[in-house]
């Protein structure tokens, strides 16, 4: 079961559209996999829906007769150019995708079959692509830890959002399935590791920063991650 959702606040800005991209689509695709966070957003959207069509029209000054009839023309003249237009939408089913990384097979969200990403990057256990989003100092990828792998214990110079696509992890805190969004920033510190191994949906502000020991010496690969 689901445990980590979005908060109230994410929520309500990815239904009035004011999210940055990126997080915008990691909140798209935790919808997909959350019936509660499903339901949640319903009710925003219904609720924006009504404050919005609940609003008195502005009042204006009639206008003239004859500026009344000239619009009148005109809204018949619009009204008959779109119910003369026969032509259809085009709607396209989205077809699954899936991707190969070592020797592990994933589907990807569906929010994301229409982006592309970059061929993976590895070191050690850790495998990094990037997706193709032009979204300012966020960086979106998609992140691939083998079984038995491990990222040591560090904390965040901005903000970091992981959403658990595939496989299990678990830090200090827990553990994750597929479809949990976790949000952390300077404040937290984990380590997470994976028994069988996980494909991931991240969101960075900034890089990792490892703190503890010998760990410093990985600092490189916070950037690599960022």
């Amino acid at each position: 079961m689901i445990k980590h959702h979005p908060s109230e606040t994410l929520l309500t800005q990815y239904c009035d559209a004011s999210l940055a991209t990126s997080l915008s689509l990691a909140v798209s695709i935790h919808v997909d996999m959350c019936p509660v966070c499903q339901a949640k957003v319903a009710k925003i959207e219904a609720s924006n829906a009504n404050a919005l069509f609940s609003e008195e029209p502005a009042q204006f000054e009639k206008p003239q007769t004859e500026k009344s009839d000239l619009l009148e023309e005109f809204e018949l003249n619009v009204l008959d150019m779109i119910m003369s237009d026969d032509s259809i939408d085009e709607v396209y089913e989205v077809e699954p995708v899936s991707i190969k990384v070592n020797e592990h097979n994933y589907q990807l969200p569906r929010a994301l079959t229409r982006i592309s990403h970059s061929k993976f990057t590895q070191v050690g256990k850790l495998a990094r692509s990037r997706v193709s989003l032009d979204d300012g100092a966020l960086r979106s990828s998609l992140l691939h830890i083998d079984a038995g792998g491990e990222i040591p214990e560090h904390t965040h110079t901005g903000f970091e959002v992981t959403l658990l696509l595939d496989g299990e992890f678990s830090d200090e805190d827990g553990n994750y399935v597929p479809g949990d969004f976790i949000w952390q920033d300077g404040s937290h510190q984990h380590t997470p590791l994976t028994k069988d191994g996980c494909l991931c949906f991240t969101v960075v502000s900034s890089a990792l920063h490892f703190n503890k020991g010998f760990s410093k010496l990985l600092n490189p690969i916070g950037n690599l991650i960022y």
